[in-house]
């Protein structure tokens, strides 16, 4: 029997998921804070709610694709919640990139109601959402994992079960700090070769070719090149999850001077009202303290 799916936050991530599900015959039940958002999957046969508890009260699996710790914590244990409409044999996976620890206690809560818990954060952008092939990480119990594994196949290729709850959000934590590292030091390169009066674009190239390669010097060394600052993954976002980094790392007597140094940097770029941008305008900060520009 096909599981009906639940969406919670049809958004930039969360609309082409739905999608996708709908195209491979999910059934799809579907509650958007802004209900405009639901449109082309209503459109496309997804059934809207008004509240994640009629969502929940409908779906077997239920998706939640918001912003932030918060934002999980009120659609799911909220009022008109999900777990107000959940019962028994139900399942919730947030594919939100949230807090692993606030994880861990609203599975806790879910679970004494007879509700299992995956967190299942992604990676792969926007792009990847559409053609159904997320980097998917996911924390909870292997028996829940294997029931909910079809439906990571229809929005991901890399599926990955990584361990118990909250360990999802882990590895996608340590997804960000690589992340974001990697377009702050594809910058620094890049800033390096201009300073010494050589042609950035043909260094990215040299070094596309050898042991430097990244996927994040390939598509953001170009973005950064070209000033394409349109949003793949917002500052503001990215901003969010390296304080997440932050606080897990410091709850667990860490320093991690580069995931700081990193962190400050998108801080920056937030309050220089770079926060609907590309994470990429990190090389606008490398810019500004060493007065060169790349392009």
């Amino acid at each position: 029997m096909t599981e009906k799916i639940g969406l919670i936050g049809p958004g930039i991530m969360g609309q082409p998921m739905g999608m996708n599900l709908v195209n491979a015959g999910y059934p799809l039940w579907v509650f958007a804070r802004t209900p405009s958002r639901a449109r082309a999957l209503v459109d496309a046969g997804a059934t809207q709610c008004d509240t994640p508890k009629a969502v929940a009260e409908q779906a077997d699996i239920i998706l939640t694709v918001v912003s932030d710790t918060p934002d999980v914590e009120a659609v799911v244990l909220g009022e008109n919640g999900v777990l107000a409409g959940a019962g028994s044999g139900k399942v919730l996976v947030d594919m939100s990139t949230i807090s692993p620890i606030a994880t861990r206690k609203m599975s806790e809560s879910l679970r004494g109601n007879g509700v299992e818990m995956l967190d299942a954060p992604v990676s792969g952008g926007d792009v990847g959402a559409k053609n159904g092939t997320l980097s998917i990480m996911v924390g909870g119990k292997p028996a829940v994992f294997e029931r909910v594994k079809p439906v990571f196949d229809v929005l991901g290729k890399n599926i990955i079960h990584v361990g118990d709850n909250g360990a999802g959000q882990v590895a996608k934590a340590c997804n960000q700090i690589l992340v974001a590292e990697h377009i702050n030091a594809a910058g620094e390169a890049l800033l390096l070769a201009r300073a010494c009066g050589v042609d950035p674009e043909k260094v990215r190239q040299a070094l596309l070719g050898g042991f430097a390669y990244s996927k994040v010097l390939e598509v953001h060394g170009e973005r950064m090149l070209t000033r394409n600052f349109d949003p793949g993954f917002k500052a503001r976002l990215h901003k969010k999850d390296m304080h997440i980094v932050l606080q897990t790392m410091e709850e667990k007597g860490l320093d991690l001077p580069t995931a700081r140094a990193v962190t400050n940097a998108l801080d920056q770029a937030v309050a220089d009202s770079d926060s609907e941008s590309d994470s990429t305008v990190l090389i606008k900060i490398l810019e500004a303290h060493n007065s060169v520009n790349i392009g």
